[in-house]
């Protein structure tokens, strides 16, 4: 997996740049300004010296800096270390930030299994495990410190989300065989090399965050343009700020599964918090508005929702593509995609008396995936044993489940026809009366003919 072996001790900078090269150098001379050292003696730096970097003791955890600091000096640049060295050189930073930073799946693994393992070799479930929640959680606080949560903030689940978002990479983790660690009795296994080297590849958001955890810990002057895409931008219209029952992490994953020109920006369309528990407002400012996310919590406080890929549109018939899912937050993280069975991805209707009224998401009529009813505040997941659509089992802890916090983000720039329809008139300001039109089948005459108004 990846581009070959590299050979220990030769072209540490390969992987560099000229410029990342200087910036990497400029690093290492920072980190080891303050040894003293003669002409012969080469220049290094020492675990008590990381830590008393203020802009890095602040900014990481110090088990992560711990951690970080302990890979780097497992690294054996020549191949004839006999173990840890004392300190870190400046070969060992080097190569450590070429492989974190620049390599495969392999050099990845090498030196986060040298951060998880004493020995370097194989490690206890159990250990990855915590070296998960320890990384999700210095990735989150890093960012917290640096102000790049990008609008979002921490909730008072933070704790918990780091558990369940590391939960959800560790169980990436694979046996041999595409078995999955399943059980505690697993956390007792052996991850060897192998091991860890194919859950680097198949849990992208490990490196990910090891890449953010380097560059914004250490303040190293690299580019990240990752981080647009991994962390969106949160837009709510002015005057409209409220308590999302999302946090960074829970946007952060489910983002990561978004189609990748949609993970830029969410902007809040409609929450039950600001626009009231009213079917017809929410149809209203969910209508046209493009690929969006729905979720919920219900009443016992599991959250789900799902990807709309295509504009609502209110009709008898089920609409959207395969790039639709469910998903869930807590009790615990993950996305269920197609299965192929049926194209019953996305369902709204409205005003029928011989079909269902509700928004619905997978499954048959009276028995989705995801359900919202009419009468708001009610909805349903069915699954038995999974739902037919996203192969989602029950997402609520009731079949039938009652909520009070309904939220929908439009994902990525705002899609064309609300561009065309952005001008202010009366549906633009009552939504129910843009409802009512599309319940009756009268189409919007006045959309796409009214001039700009003076005002903007």
């Amino acid at each position: 997996m990846g581009n070959g072996k590299s050979q220990p001790g030769q072209n540490v900078h390969s992987q560099f740049l000229p410029e990342e090269k200087a910036e990497v150098d400029r690093l290492f001379d920072v980190l080891s300004s303050e040894k003293s050292s003669s002409h012969t003696s080469p220049r290094s730096f020492s675990l008590t010296a990381l830590k008393a970097r203020s802009h890095i003791g602040e900014a990481l955890p110090p088990e992560m800096v711990t951690r970080l600091y302990d890979g780097m000096r497992r690294v054996d640049v020549m191949g004839k270390a006999k173990g840890p060295s004392e300190s870190i050189s400046r070969e060992q930073f080097t190569v450590s930030m070429s492989h974190l930073l620049k390599g495969n799946s392999e050099e990845k693994s090498l030196v986060i299994l040298k951060m998880i393992s004493v020995t370097g070799g194989p490690v206890k479930a159990r250990t990855v495990q915590q070296f998960t929640e320890d990384l999700v959680g210095s990735f989150v606080h890093v960012l917290d410190h640096r102000q790049e949560l990008r609008g979002w903030t921490q909730t008072k689940a933070q704790g918990p989300r780091v558990k369940l978002l590391a939960a959800q990479l560790f169980s990436e983790m694979k046996l041999a065989g595409n078995k999955k660690l399943l059980g505690p009795q697993c956390l007792d296994y052996d991850c060897d090399r192998a091991m860890i080297e194919d859950w680097v590849f198949r849990a992208h958001l490990v490196a990910t965050f090891l890449s953010v955890i380097i560059h914004r810990g250490f303040l190293l002057r690299l580019s990240l343009d990752s981080l647009a895409t991994l962390v969106p931008r949160r837009q709510v219209d002015q005057g409209q700020e409220f308590e999302s029952v999302l946090d960074v992490l829970s946007v952060i994953y489910v983002n990561s599964h978004l189609p990748r020109e949609r993970q830029h920006r969410w902007h809040l369309l409609f929450s039950s918090e600001l626009h009231g528990h009213s079917f017809a407002q929410l149809c209203g400012r969910l209508l046209h508005q493009g690929p969006c996310v729905a979720l919920l919590e219900d009443h016992d406080g599991h959250v789900f929702g799902g990807f709309a890929s295509c504009s609502w549109e209110i009709k008898p018939q089920f609409q959207g593509d395969n790039k639709c899912f469910l998903f869930s937050i807590s009790p615990s993280m993950a996305v269920y995609t197609c299965t192929g069975y049926n194209d019953h991805y996305m369902y709204l209707n409205h005003g029928q008396q011989t079909i269902p009224n509700g928004l619905g998401m997978g499954g048959q009529h009276n028995y989705f995936g995801l359900w919202i009813d009419v009468d708001f505040g009610k909805g349903h997941s069915r699954a038995k044993p999974t739902c037919t659509t996203y192969n989602s089992p029950q997402l609520s802890a009731k079949e039938d489940f009652r909520f009070e916090k309904l939220e929908v983000w439009a994902v990525g720039d705002a899609s064309e026809s609300k561009l065309a329809n952005s001008s202010k008139s009366i549906l633009d300001v009552d939504p129910e009366a843009q409802i009512l039109l599309e319940i009756s089948g009268r189409s919007c005459h006045s959309q796409g003919l009214r001039e700009v108004p003076d005002d903007e």
